[in-house]
């Protein structure tokens, strides 16, 4: 009975399972009683879950012919010991108990240790497993290098020094507030891994501070963090009579200041989510004002335009505000001031015009009157439906008509000297027959080196779109024409595997 109580104990401190200490148990004897009977043999070791009694056997494996005499019987023999023994069973002899010597019994605390060791990881990791995401509060256990281990009460969580705050420092027995980023299996056992850095930190410190937020009415929606120094966070409310901003500020600030305390002062912008990009990126940029915003959907750019005197609050110092709108947006800002937009859309007006009059040889009035429609390129005046010229003020039906023709000449003009250059550059033919790819595009891989379909079809996505230019060609649509190139590598292994099985034989190196 004594063993009973030993392992009940043993369960109760570590807080595992009684009958992973049993089998610990029983695993030590085992190995006591092979180092005493010879580790070559089937030593098995039972506790008694009732009694505490120590059942010590060997097993011998029933066979016809004897291999291995220290774990294997013959039949004849077997029968003699048990006469219904068949092949495949196993006659077990009982052994005298152990009398544990000093080392057998250091041997088997250790055994014991190992295995109590084990189960107690095994319960950490399936108990912390799905605890990921919360806010865990702890001890601070030991400091090393920087990295603290934080005594978490039934585990042992460790907080590196890159996802502490900077300028933090922890001493032994300091309390420590911190998020579960992740829970692993390692060599040592589990790891549970801290962090006070990571920005679901803060939401989670919010969810703790505003009540709104725990029961679901207000919904954080994006959070982008500078750690240490700012912050930014986007809320949305579900109910209209609930401002989502003045519910984390709190009274008097009181709620937003709970969290800037642990946080170690960072400082929190609080920012309205909007379904539409543009009015939440001009809410994410705040304290700055913006004066005019341009969406670029396909890029995922947006340029913003502010006034000369708000664009060094714009930036933030080391242009950590937009840094943090666009991580919170999910937008890539770049920003203007109106005298800097004033002068691109300057500088467009008068290279757009400028191309216009040397591609269709007319002045620059008419050249003027294209870019103040929107024209941009030779192209769409090209192509354009011919009521879209005549609708220009002063175009009747004959000057759109040789507008048109003038543009479509110079485009065939360009082609040509294009083409002339792909020939003289190597391009293939095959290369050229690929709808996707225009005169200009093709000369731009030829001066790439990229000549065959195969050179094509050795290209990823992104690098053909990298030589062609990504305007002109997206890395979905330059996927689509490697895979049309590789078509011929499909073709020819088909035709080949066609060939063998109406019975050709295939050709035999020479040499």
């Amino acid at each position: 009975m004594e063993l009973l109580q030993v392992a009940d104990a043993v369960a109760r401190e570590k807080n595992i399972d009684k009958e992973h200490v049993l089998e610990a148990m029983e695993e030590a004897i085992k190995k006591a009683g092979r180092s005493k009977y010879g580790h070559e043999h089937d030593i098995r070791a039972r506790i008694d879950r009732k009694t505490g009694e120590i059942q010590l056997t060997r097993y011998l494996e029933v066979v016809e012919t004897v291999e291995n005499e220290a774990l294997q019987i013959d039949l004849a023999k077997a029968k003699r010991k048990n006469p219904a023994a068949k092949v495949g069973d196993f006659i077990v002899d009982p052994l005298p108990p152990i009398d544990f010597g000093r080392i057998a019994a250091q041997t088997a605390k250790q055994v014991i240790v190992q295995k109590v060791r084990e189960a107690e990881r095994e319960r950490q990791f399936n108990e912390y497993k799905d605890r990921m995401g919360e806010i865990v509060n702890g001890l601070v256990k030991r400091v090393e290098y920087g990295n603290v281990t934080v005594d978490l009460g039934r585990a042992e969580g460790v907080l590196r020094r890159d996802e502490s705050l900077p300028r933090e420092h922890f001493k032994t027995g300091d309390r420590v507030r911190a998020y579960i980023y992740d829970v692993r299996r390692e060599q040592r056992g589990p790891q549970i891994f801290l962090s006070r850095t990571h920005p679901m930190f803060m939401a989670g410190l919010f969810k703790q501070e505003v009540p709104e937020i725990y029961d679901g009415i207000i919904e954080i929606k994006a959070v982008a963090r500078d750690p240490g120094s700012r912050a930014k966070i986007a809320v949305i409310s579900k109910d209209s009579s609930i401002d989502p901003v003045g519910a984390c500020v709190g009274m008097r600030g009181s709620r937003v200041q709970a969290v800037v305390g642990e946080l170690q002062g960072e400082k929190i912008d609080i920012i309205p989510w909007n379904r539409d990009p543009a009015t939440f990126v001009v809410n994410a940029l705040a304290p700055a004002e913006v004066a005019k915003v341009v969406l670029d959907e396909e890029n995922g750019k947006i340029e913003v335009v502010v006034p000369d005197d708000q664009l060094s609050l714009a930036i933030g110092r080391r242009g950590q505000n937009v840094r943090l709108a666009s991580m919170l947006t999910g937008w890539d800002i770049d920003i203007m001031t109106e005298k800097e937009e004033s002068d691109r859309r300057q500088e467009e007006f008068r290279t757009r015009s400028q191309l216009f009059m040397e591609a269709l040889d007319v002045d620059d009035v008419i050249a003027h009157l294209l870019v103040a429609e929107g024209f941009t390129s030779v192209e769409e005046i090209a192509f354009v439906d011919l009521d879209e010229l005549t609708a220009i003020d002063a175009f009747d039906e004959d000057v759109a008509a040789e507008l048109q023709n003038r543009a479509q000449a110079f485009l065939e003009e360009q082609n040509a000297k294009l083409e002339e250059k792909r020939r003289a550059l190597g391009v293939d033919d095959d290369v050229a027959a690929m709808e996707a790819l225009t005169p200009a595009m093709l000369v731009k891989l030829g001066e790439n080196g990229v000549k065959t379909l195969d050179d094509l079809a050795d290209l990823a996505g992104d690098e053909l779109s990298e030589i062609v230019g990504k305007d002109a060609l997206s890395v979905d649509d330059a996927n689509a024409v490697i895979m049309a190139a590789r078509a011929h590598w499909f073709a020819d292994g088909e035709a080949g595997a066609a060939g063998q099985a109406a019975g050709e034989t295939p050709a035999q190196p020479q040499g």
